[in-house]
């Protein structure tokens, strides 16, 4: 029988199948073979002996949280404690990119923005839409749930940005615990501890303790490069170039012609391991 794990908890599996969770345990071999599922997998099991006999062929998956065959990924981004940080975002949005996960932006506690910052942000947000992100807030609830539908959603974040305040938001019965926000650190604590798929709206949303492992320190220059999507609107006649040093570089030109966000173009130049005195 074919379900998907929604839930792990020690060694037991929660597999899913039309409505009915089954808890199972591996087959042995798994650890011999080093096969690890996670929350997301898809699975064969023996419903009467309740073993997962196979791990299906996954679209993605991720090692910090684990999980897999995440659709789209909404970032939740506080623009105010914990502060509006585009180095996070755009790492966010880079980890995502690389595991052909869409990225949706959600901001959250505008209500705490004077409006002259307001405006700063709303006018770099701009920027991400018009290059082909959705970026939403979290009070667009209908707008939310509109996206939700027939997908399989991770929500992620900063901590103390507004995960499980926007979860409980979107179905008050899933009452998930949300930590407040130290002031004199200006970050939240973890409330999340687990991470576990619930059935909402024909699709599936995922909660997370948060995507803890976001250097980019594993990935190849050209997964970060291929990442920053703008790239590609405007081709380089440098074969291969990676655009750090080249004058006549086209990502370069079109930086300083603020067709490319500049703290996207110097995000990306720290995310291959470029300081701004090896890019001249």
């Amino acid at each position: 029988m074919k379900g998907q794990i929604v839930k792990i908890s020690s060694d037991l599996y929660f597999v899913s199948v039309d409505q009915h969770i089954y808890p199972c345990k591996c087959r042995g071999i798994f650890r011999k073979e080093h096969i690890t599922p996670v929350v997301g997998d898809y699975v064969l099991f023996n419903k009467e002996k309740r073993i997962i006999e196979e791990v299906q062929t996954r679209k993605n998956v991720f090692d910090r949280p684990k999980v897999s065959n995440i659709d789209q990924a909404f970032l939740i981004t506080s623009l105010k404690l914990p502060d509006f940080s585009l180095v996070l975002l755009d790492k966010f949005i880079s980890l995502m990119e690389i595991h052909n996960v869409k990225p949706i932006i959600c901001i959250t506690k505008e209500d705490l923005m004077l409006e002259e910052e307001l405006n700063n942000i709303n006018h770099i947000l701009e920027y991400y839409k018009s290059i082909g992100y959705i970026v939403v807030s979290n009070t667009d609830i209908d707008t939310i749930k509109s996206l939700l539908k027939d997908k399989t959603s991770v929500f992620t974040g900063q901590t103390g940005a507004g995960k499980s305040t926007l979860l409980n938001r979107l179905n008050p019965e899933w009452n998930l615990e949300v930590g407040e926000v130290s002031h004199a650190l200006g970050r939240g604590k973890h409330t999340t501890r687990v991470v576990e798929l619930f059935p909402f709206l024909d699709g599936k949303v995922m909660d997370t303790p948060g995507f803890s492992s976001l250097e980019l320190t594993g990935y190849s220059i050209d997964e970060i490069k291929n990442s920053f999507i703008e790239f590609s609107n405007y081709p380089c006649p440098f074969k291969d170039c990676n655009h750090t040093k080249e004058s006549e570089c086209r990502i370069k030109q079109e930086v300083l012609a603020n067709n490319i966000l500049e703290s996207r173009y110097q995000n990306y130049l720290s995310f291959i391991g470029v300081s701004s005195d090896e890019k001249n």
